[in-house]
């Protein structure tokens, strides 16, 4: 996960969600910019970037809904090549 917000909010999300995850603070928006989803100059749109062990892309997810993300995630990843 990846985020523009400051490391302290960051840090505050993880610690009330219980976040079992890492969490990279982008505040300049730097590696939103690298992988074209800042939008006005600020915020990160909501995409997901499935990405192997080499680095490549296998798949971009765009507009993904937070409500349901975890479990359509789960279903592509089921069905990706070799899975």
């Amino acid at each position: 996960m990846a985020s523009t917000d400051e490391y302290e909010i960051l840090k505050k999300f993880a610690e009330a969600n219980r976040a079992k995850f890492p969490i990279l603070s982008d505040p300049d928006g730097s590696t939103a910019t690298e992988y074209g989803v800042l939008k006005f100059g600020k915020f990160a749109s909501r995409t997901t970037f499935i990405i192997d062990e080499e680095g490549i892309i296998l798949k971009i997810i765009e507009k993904v809904n937070p409500v349901s993300a975890g479990k359509d995630l789960l279903e592509i990843l089921d069905n990706l090549p070799g899975a």
